[in-house]
């Protein structure tokens, strides 16, 4: 039992230090279509984690909806446009350093509260009773099945967008 825990404290470790660099490369670099590709990998850092969570479901989603779709659809809009692509001088603010102080007050912020609010809790070690039973299948159909219809009918609608804009994005 103590090895798995572990493996699984190396595993986030790992995970998350690609994350980060993920993270800083998005924001560093100045081409959109590498920091869309970079935003990937953090995406997909998520879902690793969500994995590593036992949570395959929320796993799953993260990587159909964020970088099956969310991101198909940036970089396909990105594409469309008539911007140049490639790296671009000049891209960042002239007041870039004020943002650093302000995400510090911000994170030290945030961290005062959550430590705050959670000041001793511990997480569960085991599942309520029964809680185990519930299986993928019982999750989607209780989410899916109301709304079937609207998620079909929102996906026939972006697909007549995406259509759309390639045919006004067409050079003739």
């Amino acid at each position: 039992m103590l090895g798995a825990l572990v493996a699984q404290n190396i595993g986030f470790g790992v995970i998350a230090a690609i994350m980060i660099v993920g993270a800083l490369r998005v924001v560093t670099t100045n081409n959109v279509v590498h920091a869309a590709l970079w935003l990937v990998v953090v995406l997909g850092g998520a879902a690793a984690q969500y994995v590593l969570l036992a949570a395959e479901f929320v796993a799953v989603t993260q990587v159909l909806v964020y970088i099956g779709a969310v991101m198909i659809l940036f970089l396909f809009g990105t594409m469309l446009t008539r911007a140049k692509i490639g790296t671009e001088e000049n891209l960042n603010n002239k007041n870039w350093a004020l943002g650093i102080p302000v995400a510090l007050l911000l994170l030290g912020t945030l961290s005062y509260v959550l430590i705050d609010t959670f000041r001793g809790q511990k997480l569960p070690t085991e599942l309520d009773g029964g809680a185990s039973n519930v299986s993928i299948q019982r999750v989607s159909d209780a989410i899916f099945q109301p709304y079937l219809l609207p998620f079909w009918a929102l996906s026939f609608v972006l697909l007549a967008a995406a259509i759309g804009a390639i045919v006004l994005a067409r050079k003739d």
